[in-house]
């Protein structure tokens, strides 16, 4: 992009005007809303920025947040939108903003120097207000430094770029000049982890303060690395250090707005700015207007050619002043005295050549010196913001090799762990952490779980203890179950041992189904042998008599094949009495024993 945007009217609306300011994210232009007839500042985004497709969505969003912020010292936005590619420049981005008739604070510092306290109270109090307001919308600032805090004609003050650098930020987006602006204001989380919130914004209000009282900023070096250094690893000096007589009070508390630990700073700005009031009451300062701005330093859209070599010699004709030179006093526009040049002598052609030669080397030398700079600057700024950083990709559902592959691309270190899962399908990823899209330190281990699936009944070996078993099928993700009714006879398994599963090891279940150990009882007992028949029989069972007549029972036993013996020495013993004793009583005998019976 050129001079300007491009089209003669953006969306129709807005006629671009002259430029007013140039940053190193967005080139600022003079506007007029045709429809309303006022005047407006147009803020046109770089079109490399522009072209990101992260950047143009969250400068969207950062856009309609700021648009939300209704408060006098906050610059209102009113709109947002695209400018199309043109014969004058790229696609890119602008928003149109409140035009403030005025300068910035850093223009008053460069003019001024130190403001003074009661001068820097009146303008960091408004600074806070509207920060404050911001902060109880959920919004953070992330950029708080003088060249966002506009003055006004009549002296108003105001905070600008709400928003912008978190599209940038949030987006990867970085360049040298944004980051060079910028690391003398960032708070230490922000240079560590990237992360800001409303303790961040108080941080850099306590750099400004720090800055206005001082007339520099606490920390100073020859690249933002060093800059960032210190803000991580070293306290804010006390401004009376450097301004002898301010109270310890303010020491005090610009020491607590820029404490490293987030936590002993003042919660949010709005804290912060009664703690400014009240420090100010307390010590008295008048009512001083706030310092007008003198106006930012003209832009010079030329194209400036430099003049060629000369060399000056004094001509006699007008009068010298001290030490021979000679000299004509003449008034400036602003009554200054300016001493005129002298008569310029034009260079030999050798000395001319020799000149150009020298210029050549040496502007070469500041090129080569100046790139680099630029590249180290850049690559620290983009390290120390999000060039360390890198984001989760979301790679649940994918299998296993595509799924680490797209980790590793992500500069992180996978770690898989398998997990049996009812719904993913085996060799899938089913979860992972960090969550996706979460912020992650490159080179940080993240674990993928890779589903197997649902449980499987583990394979549990004949013999295996019962504790042994029952733990194996909870680690399956199974529910072991022990009952009495399912035991069995087994010659090879211990009693009390598992003999199987039930159902068989492999087979797929839901997660936290049953399964049944079946144990052994031990070896089977050997069945009774069975009764002898008839036929493979050789003996009688003796039939039992005592009691029968002692004929009928010689009758019985004679006629089983047993002999018979009757005893009758018994005293009273009859031929026809009863039998009273048999031997042998009962049992077995072979056919042919004696069978004697005592009959009485």
């Amino acid at each position: 992009m050129a001079d300007g945007p491009g089209p003669a009217l953006l969306d129709g609306r807005y006629r671009v005007g002259p430029v007013l300011a140039r940053g190193g994210m967005s080139t600022v232009y003079h506007g007029t809303d045709t429809r309303l007839e006022r005047a407006v500042a147009i803020k046109v985004m770089d079109p490399r920025m522009a072209g990101d497709h992260a950047f143009r969505t969250r400068f969207d969003r950062e856009a309609r947040l700021a648009a939300r912020i209704d408060h006098p010292a906050v610059v209102a936005v009113y709109d947002r939108g695209t400018v199309p590619a043109g014969p004058l420049g790229e696609p890119s981005l602008f928003v149109v903003m409140e035009l403030v008739d005025g300068g910035t604070l850093r223009d008053v510092l460069r003019a001024r120097g130190a403001l003074g306290l009661s001068a820097a109270v009146r303008v960091l109090e408004p600074v806070l207000a509207g920060l404050a307001r911001a902060h109880r919308l959920g919004m953070v600032h992330r950029d708080v430094k003088p060249e966002n805090v506009l003055i006004s004609s009549s002296g108003e003050v105001k905070v600008a770029d709400f928003g912008l650098l978190t599209a940038a930020a949030e987006a990867g987006v970085s360049h040298a000049g944004m980051i060079l602006g910028t690391m003398a204001y960032l708070s230490p989380e922000q240079v560590v982890s990237g992360r800001a919130d409303g303790r961040s914004d108080v941080y850099a209000a306590g750099v400004v303060l720090y800055e206005m009282l001082t007339g520099h900023p606490p920390y100073t070096a020859d690249n933002p690395l060093s800059v960032a250094y210190r803000h991580v690893n070293e306290d804010v000096p006390p401004p009376s250090a450097t301004v002898p007589g301010l109270p310890p009070a303010v020491d005090a508390l610009v020491a607590r707005a820029t404490a490293r630990d987030p936590a002993k700073r003042p919660v949010d700005a709005e804290h912060f700015r009664r703690e400014l009031l009240e420090v100010a009451d307390r010590l008295g300062l008048t009512g001083d207007g706030v310092p007008r701005s003198p106006g930012p330093p003209p832009v010079d859209d030329g194209a400036t050619l430099p003049a060629g070599p000369r060399r000056h010699r004094a001509t006699g004709a007008e009068p010298r002043g001290p030490g021979g030179t000679r000299a004509q006093a003449l008034v400036g526009a602003h009554g200054t005295a300016v001493t005129p040049a002298s008569e310029p002598e034009a260079l030999s052609a050798a000395d001319l050549r020799a000149d150009r030669r020298r210029s050549r080397r040496v502007f070469t030398l500041w090129m080569v010196l100046l790139v680099l700079l630029a590249a180290l600057a850049g690559t620290g700024a983009w390290w120390l913001g999000s060039g360390r950083w890198t984001t989760m990709p979301a790679v649940t559902g994918l299998d296993r090799d595509r799924a680490t592959a797209l980790v590793a691309e992500a500069d992180l270190t996978p770690s898989i762990t398998e997990q049996a899962d009812d719904d993913v399908a085996a060799d899938l990823v089913a979860s992972v952490d960090p969550a996706p899209d979460t912020r992650v330190l490159r080179g940080s281990s993240v674990t993928l779980v890779v589903s197997t699936g649902r449980p499987a009944v583990p394979d549990v070996p004949a013999g295996s203890a019962v504790e042994t078993a029952e733990e194996a099928v909870r680690r399956a993700g199974l529910t072991p179950v022990r009952s009495t009714a399912a035991e069995e006879f087994s010659a090879e398994v211990p009693s009390g041992a598992v003999i199987r599963t039930d159902p068989a090891a492999g087979t797929r279940l839901p997660g936290g189904s049953a399964v049944t150990l079946v144990t052994s009882r031990g070896p089977e007992p050997a069945p009774p042998p069975p009764p002898p028949s008839d036929e493979e029989s050789d003996t009688t069972a003796v039939p039992f008599v005592i009691g029968m007549r002692a004929d009928d029972a010689e009758e019985l036993l004679e006629s089983q094949g047993f002999d018979v013996d009757i005893d009758r020495s018994f005293p009273f013993g009859r031929r026809d009495g009863r039998v009273v004793g048999q031997d042998p009583s009962a049992g077995d005998a072979e056919p042919g024993d004696t069978i004697t019976l005592t009959v009485l």
